[in-house]
């Protein structure tokens, strides 16, 4: 029999996210791993995706995606960032956030180009680019803190660089660009062809009486960059796949050709459903800072005195889990241990780095209910106090 040749990704296996899942179902451990929440959704919108379905809204959307959704983030946008957007030229509903990435990346990069991503990068990005025929070169974020080396990133930047993917709110690491990164960023790439595809699903979930800085806020920026942005981080409901990509108009009209054929259109009852329940709190979203932030601090709160180090997380709906103090293995180890002896499944980070880093942190989902996060910090604090820990 001939031998198959290999396929587009051979040294791609199943993401950390899937196996971490699986493996805290097989054992029963509690899933602080995965970023999916584990309470209801607001009951009204459960309504309103049932008055959809039920008013006939049950057919193929429009491609670009239901024009009074994108009404309604063009008001958001307005609202929340003071830019005004033209929907039906500068935003389309995508399938989640990871499509509008996906299809982003197939529109601009080509054989041969290179994308700069940062280093813990989400593990989409780069089997987006290879699958595109491009290069993607890998520039680890720096210690301590996970901040931006612009001067590497200048150094990496050459004829072939057609894109950076930047992403604030950071997920895994936790953190928040500056505007003063923007600017940094900016300066990079002027007077260069490269283009910025921000992933900013996390934009709400900001602490500390910090601001998220978008792309889109910064006119050098805005101009050249695709900005990705998810409700299904927004409204705790991760199952919906429903996100947005914002871009000007002849990003737009490239970002679309290939959406077109990729996805063609989204969940028309959902989209209903959400512009519906944006018309009705057009704040959606800004009580996400507070939400998380308590969580975030119940979290930190509990595990005081364990051993454990927690970084206050700056942005995002994840907590860093410093275990130094226990352990010298490296993170898949220590993941794999917390799991089986401490009932606890986590995210490693080294699998989101292009050379893995050896470092003393695993990541923690605050997206649960509080009673969850609860129990997850008496296991903890039970798994520090072992006198066999290490």
């Amino acid at each position: 029999m001939t031998a198959l040749r290999p396929g587009k990704l051979p040294d791609v296996g199943t993401t950390i996210f899937t196996v971490m899942s699986r493996r805290a179902h097989e054992l029963g451990a509690l899933n602080l791993g995965q970023g999916f929440p584990d309470y209801d959704i607001d009951p009204r919108l459960t309504e309103l995706v049932a008055a959809a379905m039920t008013a006939g809204h049950n057919q193929y959307a429009p491609m670009e995606g239901l024009l009074s959704l994108r009404e309604r983030i063009a008001a958001k946008l307005l609202s929340v960032y003071g830019l005004p957007s033209d929907p039906e030229r500068e935003i389309t509903v995508t399938l989640g956030a990871t499509e509008a990435i996906f299809s982003a990346i197939q529109a601009v990069v080509g054989a041969g180009d290179e994308v700069i991503a940062f280093d813990p990068a989400y593990d989409s990005y780069e089997p987006a680019v290879r699958l595109a025929g491009g290069r993607c070169v890998r520039v680890p974020l720096t210690q301590p803190g996970f901040r931006y080396d612009w001067e590497r990133v200048r150094a990496s930047v050459n004829v072939r660089t057609r894109l950076v993917l930047f992403n604030s709110p950071h997920n895994p690491a936790c953190t928040v660009a500056t505007g003063a990164d923007l600017d940094r960023l900016a300066a990079v790439i002027r007077d260069r062809d490269i283009l910025v595809l921000s992933d900013e699903v996390y934009e709400h979930v900001v602490f500390d009486g910090a601001a998220h800085h978008s792309v889109l806020t910064h006119p050098e920026l805005a101009a050249r960059s695709f900005a990705v942005f998810s409700f299904g981080k927004t409204l705790h409901a991760t199952g919906l796949r429903i996100g947005y990509c914002v871009a000007p108009a002849h990003l737009t009209a490239q970002l679309r050709k290939v959406h077109q054929f990729n996805t063609f259109s989204i969940a028309h009852p959902l989209q209903h459903a959400i512009a519906a329940y944006l018309q009705e709190r057009p704040d959606c979203g800004l009580e996400l800072a507070a939400f998380f932030q308590a969580k975030r601090d119940r979290l930190r709160s509990a595990l005081k005195g364990s051993g454990f180090a927690l970084p206050p997380a700056q942005g995002s709906y994840f907590q860093l889990l410093d275990f130094s103090e226990f352990s010298r293995a490296g993170d898949l180890e220590f993941a794999e241990t917390l799991l089986t002896a401490g009932g606890v499944a986590s995210i490693p980070l080294s699998p989101f780095y292009a050379v893995p880093q050896r470092l003393p942190f695993v990541r923690l989902c605050l997206a649960k209910r509080d009673s969850t996060l609860d129990e997850a910090a008496a296991r903890l604090n039970a798994f520090a106090a072992r006198p066999s820990r290490s």
